[in-house]
């Protein structure tokens, strides 16, 4: 049997003797997400348990609680989260109790083919995401006798979680809990989309579709790595007004009317690279994007939905176009997400502007129906830990 070291061991504050969580679950497909109160086991070897303070409201979540995305329940919402390491199981050497760590949605073990080569949004441990168990097939959360999975092994949106330590990433003790949260995995996702993914570059043409969490920072991504032009479409003003802020040099509500000014821009060059962040991916943005971009250009895609690639060989062949997926933005979390706090911390990166709303645990349904109705860019839940 494992043993923990607690925060009481520490100078961190102490945890109550509890072993309950509030946590937002999620029972069924289509059923509204739900606060309740469940078991939380201890941290097994290689495990740690997390005092979450600040959770992201990523549109991920959303597709498993509607339903478009396969997912074992119940199951734990939340895998963008902030919070301090508050137990540690044996054998735990990246983080110790009382570290301020961000959570990779994606864990990174450095050691398998993947993350020893220098792609670790690909690592082998991630292969449970869809089930939210851990390698040995158990879980951490229960009530009544029902095994409740974690989103992506992780759960944040709950008071306290146990998860992996290959998936989490210590930072400084200043890092704001909610700028934490965010770094996790919508501005990863949309800026490396951008840098790594596409590989933008200084003085190209970037198109990018949808300009929501992940699509914000997609605009950072390609203003930061230097490109002339970063046309945005999105059909909510708000979206395209802030898109401005996160360094957008044009944006248009519809995509005929940016492939109008992008052929006048370019001398009928065409754009460098179309990276589609919208909501819920579909046929339609995928055409535009594949026409929107010039010889030897590229399409990343990183949104998620029910869109297919149904284009002729010849619109590829010709041109010499790619269609590249991207999961995590091709990012290296334990590399991108410290370059991602010192960027923030420099000023170069806009953060707190991403942070629309802050909600309760008691508020996540709230929050979603916000970001569906367009009046958020990102929503963060603050989690009390008074009750």
């Amino acid at each position: 049997m494992s043993t923990t070291t607690s925060v009481a061991d520490s100078a961190a504050p102490a945890r109550s003797s509890a072993t309950t969580t509030r946590a937002v679950v999620c029972r069924a497909p289509g059923t509204p997400w739900e606060v309740t109160e469940l078991e939380l086991d201890e941290p097994r070897a290689n495990e740690v348990r997390v005092k979450v303070y600040a959770a992201g409201l990523c549109h991920s979540d959303d597709h498993i609680q509607k339903g478009d995305a396969p997912m074992r329940m119940p199951v734990v919402g939340g895998h963008e989260g902030c919070g301090i390491v508050d137990a540690v199981g044996d054998g735990v050497t990246r983080v110790k109790v009382g570290d301020r760590i961000v959570f990779s949605f994606i864990p990174a073990c450095g050691k398998c083919r993947y993350c020893s080569t220098g792609r670790q949004n690909l690592c082998d441990e991630g292969k449970n995401a869809s089930t939210g168990e851990f390698p040995d097939g158990t879980f951490r959360f229960h009530q009544d006798g029902v095994d409740f999975g974690g989103l992506c092994v992780l759960g944040t949106f709950s008071q306290y979680t146990v998860v992996s330590e290959y998936s989490v990433v210590p930072v400084a003790d200043d890092l704001p809990f909610e700028v934490g949260a965010v770094i996790g995995c919508g501005v990863p996702t949309g800026w490396g989309s951008a840098v790594h993914a596409a590989g933008v570059r200084a003085g190209q043409t970037v198109v990018i579709f949808g300009a929501g969490g992940v699509g914000s920072n997609a605009v950072q991504g390609a203003a930061l790595a230097g490109a002339e032009r970063v046309v945005v479409v999105d059909p909510v003003p708000f979206k395209r007004e802030m898109a401005e802020v996160f360094g957008a040099t044009h944006t248009f509500e519809t995509a005929e009317e940016a492939a109008e000014f992008v052929v006048q821009s370019t001398w009928g060059e065409l754009a460098d690279h179309a990276i589609i962040t919208v909501g819920v991916l579909h046929d339609k943005v995928i055409h535009d994007a594949v026409n929107i971009v010039g010889k030897t250009g590229q399409v990343t895609i990183t949104a998620v939905g029910n869109g297919w690639i149904d284009e002729n060989p010849g619109m590829l062949i010709g041109f010499q176009r790619r269609i590249q997926g991207a999961i995590y933005g091709a990012c290296n979390p334990l590399v991108d997400i410290p370059r991602l706090v010192s960027l923030y911390k420099s000023g170069k990166l806009k953060v707190d502007e991403l942070i629309t709303r802050t909600y309760s645990l008691d508020e996540v349904n709230q929050g979603y129906q916000d970001m569906l109705d367009g009046k958020n860019i990102r929503g963060v839940v603050l989690i009390d830990h008074d009750n």
